[in-house]
């Protein structure tokens, strides 16, 4: 019997790298998973390949800086599939780079309104869906940088940071309703997105900064995730996970 079998989820920002690795280990273990992402093409490759391997699996268009869109994607998953279990919000954004002084102030909104307005959105509807189907689990997609600094990221590294702590207040506020809510920290992932934005020498640079040697992958954070989805981890609730190849640890 696989680990979520009966179980109903929502994956935001679905449609490639990590949330893409999440949706389709989810649904190996036996969930349903509505697809979430603001390229709905890219959610429903997710979610067709998905029901290809023999799993359940929807796509479903959110901007996740809408707080409407997280409703109705709640709301989709609840009428498809007659409950809501498990949700991971994942779905970020970054910026260009600037000093604080220099910083856009629309770029600023913009991350601020994916990375941290809308993973406030998603729990503010998906929550109240779990207490209603009997109790579940949420994983928040923070960052690395939701415990250490970098420069000319200030819109990213404090939504991350700000992400951490809105995690322990939905832990302390729903786990007695059988609602458990933790936080998962990646480091830098090989994704395509890397590869294509950074040249060798500065891939070489950034594997240098990890412990391992290397970057992390999609699937050993997707793992994680699962894991702290599971019933395994019953008893872990308001925490925050790092799987960053020991980055943090200089």
């Amino acid at each position: 019997m696989s680990t979520f079998t009966d179980k109903v989820a929502i994956v935001t920002g679905g449609g490639s790298g990590i949330g893409e690795a999440i949706a389709k280990a989810l649904a190996t273990e036996g969930a349903s998973v509505v697809v979430t992402d603001i390229n709905l093409e890219a959610a429903q490759r997710v979610a067709d390949e998905i029901i290809a391997a023999k799993g359940a699996a929807s796509a479903f268009k959110q901007n996740t800086s809408i707080a409407a869109d997280s409703e109705a994607a709640v709301d989709f998953a609840v009428a498809t599939y007659g409950a809501l279990h498990l949700a991971v919000n994942n779905a970020g954004i970054g910026a260009a780079p600037a000093d604080i002084g220099d910083y856009d102030i629309a770029a600023w909104d913009r991350v601020i309104g994916v990375d941290l307005s809308g993973v406030f959105y998603g729990m503010r509807y998906q929550l109240p869906a779990m207490v209603a189907a009997g109790g579940g689990a949420v994983v928040n997609m923070s960052s690395v940088l939701g415990s250490v600094g970098i420069a000319q990221n200030a819109a990213y590294v404090a939504s991350k940071h700000a992400l951490v702590g809105l995690t322990k207040v939905a832990a302390l506020e729903y786990s007695a309703r059988n609602v458990r809510t933790n936080a998962v920290g990646p480091g830098f992932i090989d994704t395509p997105l890397v590869r294509s934005s950074l040249n060798a020498e500065a891939i070489a640079a950034l594997e240098a900064q990890h412990a391992t040697g290397r970057l992390g992958t999609s699937a050993e954070v997707a793992a994680l995730v699962l894991f702290l989805l599971s019933d395994a981890a019953s008893f872990i609730t308001g925490s925050y996970h790092l799987v960053d190849g020991g980055y943090s640890a200089h």
